[in-house]
């Protein structure tokens, strides 16, 4: 059964990990939660973000053998629930590692956050508002 309690964890390729880790670490402050740290043949690259003690984790994956090009669109989104405006050293942050500031393709998330891609061209999107269903 599926709750509140339940644990959630979302993948996507990166071209870069070291970038990722930049952008979502110093810029963000995520915290580097796992990665691998030696190459094993036959398997990804992964670099595990979210917060300590989280119920979610954001797993970015490299595949050397045979690597996948990001393919995001405008509207794939990490939507990430700040509850208060966005402070402006934060943006500057995620510039500063590697991010773009954009305008967002649904006009929403300009009207109540800021979104600015990653260095793999997904967008993240730092909302105003409290999480509410």
């Amino acid at each position: 059964m599926i709750d509140s309690a339940t644990r959630v964890r979302v993948a996507r390729p990166s071209c870069d990990l070291t970038a990722a880790e930049r952008f979502y670490v110093a810029g963000l402050g995520l915290e580097v939660l796992w990665r691998t740290t030696e190459r094993v043949p036959g398997e990804h690259d992964l670099l595990m973000l979210g917060p300590t003690g989280g119920s979610w984790h954001f797993e970015l994956t490299h595949d050397p053998d045979h690597p996948l090009e990001p393919t995001p669109t405008v509207d794939d989104l990490f939507v990430v629930y700040l509850g208060k405006p966005v402070d402006e050293t934060l943006i500057d942050r995620l510039v500063a590692a590697g991010g773009t500031q954009v305008g967002a393709h649904n006009p929403y998330w300009d009207e109540h956050g800021v979104t600015i891609t990653d260095p793999d061209g997904y967008r993240l999107v730092l909302c105003s508002r409290t999480w509410g269903v």
